[in-house]
């Protein structure tokens, strides 16, 4: 029964990541596909446009066999945060056999020779990233800056040629790739990886083409249509091309959400930690610095973006400070993410659906769990919200509660926003299609 598996946000779910799904299978001979997936927030620092279990319906519609949840403080995490957990959450299932991720390289080697690098960190290396820092650039500024100076000599030749080094270091699903190529080598995972080249419009680009890129898709959507005045909604004419049709229909009764929804009750949280002297250094991925410019502007009352926009420096991206405003409003702490670092970043899988078909994969996870990865503890699986309590112990059932509170965020803006009765986590019953 081989598996492969796929790390992503799908945010929302487009033709591209259906063709990923359809050639990873293809390429490893899968019959399965496994997706870890980020819940209702995701890694650029921001909500999700739609709300997981939507999302896994369109995955699950378009070829996806199971999809798990990447706990919220790693899928809002940095990229390295992200693809470590992922990866965690993958391998230590004990059924994936290959790693599948696109990439605007197209080509494998040239990641898995950086990523032999970050994880090994020579001296070399280690000197130019200081001084790069120390020069006030950012740390992905550093980090490129610094590769560049050690592959500049002999060690260029760990590349094939022509593989375009600048490119493969600043591309944002090379570094994503790079990531998950340097989790593997940590972890000395059985996965193998594999990648597929990137089609269609750039990560970044917000022009609906042909091939248009999930910004794109959700610049669409988060537009108010003159055609419809209740609200927010979509142009589905425009994206009729670019999602599957499953996909498309899904949107129609979904009511997508933007991190303006989120202004005031940041606000508020700002607020009360001001009021009650709580340290925002307190919070997981919030240094000191960046720390007292939110403490600074707390008063200085914008939407969301507008909070991310005062806040951000040379030092400190609109993506680094979204991030960490998100993780403040949510609760998630230093200590936490510190403690499930320790833990090897997953204690439970949270199961969101899978197909009828796939089900043998469940009974697989349980039976395999415990030779995943030597001396790792069987994962325990939580396909009921309510059954938790009885599965969990204490560290991990209040990893879970924290998990929880995220999405009853996220349920209670949306509620909000939509004007619609929104099924809570004990209420919304496990997808299966």
């Amino acid at each position: 029964m081989k598996t492969v598996g796929i790390i992503a946000e799908y945010n929302p779910f487009h033709n591209g990541h259906a063709y990923q799904i359809r050639m990873a299978k293809e390429l490893t001979g899968a019959a399965f596909c496994v997706v870890a997936m980020s819940g209702d927030f995701v890694q650029r620092g921001a909500p999700a446009v739609f709300d997981k279990y939507t999302r896994t319906r369109m995955a699950l519609s378009a070829g996806a066999d199971l999809v798990l949840e990447i706990p919220p403080v790693f899928a809002t995490g940095s990229a390295e945060d992200f693809a470590s957990c992922g990866v965690a959450l993958l391998d230590r299932l004990g059924i994936v056999d290959t790693l599948c991720f696109g990439s605007e390289c197209g080509r494998l080697e040239p990641m898995k020779a950086v990523a032999g690098i970050l994880l090994q960190e020579p001296e070399a290396y280690r000197k130019e990233l200081t001084q790069g820092l120390k020069d006030g650039l950012t740390f992905p500024q550093a980090r490129q800056k610094a590769l560049e100076a050690y592959l500049s000599g002999d060690s260029l030749s760990e590349l094939p040629p022509g593989s375009g080094l600048s490119g493969l270091l600043s591309s944002p699903n090379n570094i994503l790739g790079i990531e998950y190529c340097k989790a593997l080598l940590r972890r000395r995972s059985r996965m193998e990886p594999v990648t597929i080249l990137r089609k269609g419009s750039g990560y970044h680009d917000t022009q609906l083409r042909e091939e248009p890129s999930a910004a794109a898709i959700r610049k669409i959507l988060l537009t108010p249509s003159d055609q419809n005045g209740s609200g927010i909604r979509p142009h589905f004419t425009a994206l009729s091309q670019s999602v599957p049709a499953p996909v498309l229909s899904l949107i129609r009764d979904a009511y997508p959400l933007h991190a303006e929804d989120f202004s005031a009750l940041l606000a508020q949280r700002l607020l009360t930690l001001q009021l009650t002297e709580r340290p925002l250094t307190d919070f997981y991925d919030v240094p000191d610095d960046l720390a007292a410019r939110i403490g600074k502007r707390t008063l200085e009352f914008a939407g969301f973006a507008d909070r991310c926009a005062a806040l951000k420096t040379r030092q400190y991206t609109y993506t680094r400070v979204s991030r960490a405003l998100i993780h403040i409003m949510l609760d998630m702490t230093a200590q936490d993410a510190a403690a499930r670092k320790a833990h090897d970043f997953i204690s439970y899988v949270r199961v969101l659906g899978f197909r009828r078909e796939a089900a043998p994969l469940l009974s697989a996870i349980q039976e395999q769990a415990p030779n995943a990865r030597e001396k790792a503890a069987p994962l325990p699986l939580i396909t009921r919200t309510a059954d938790a309590a009885s599965i969990l112990d204490g560290s991990s059932l209040a990893e879970f509660r924290r998990d929880l509170y995220c999405s009853h965020i996220y349920q209670a803006v949306l509620a909000a926003g939509s004007g619609r009765r929104i099924a809570n986590e004990y209420t919304t019953g496990l997808i299966v299609m």
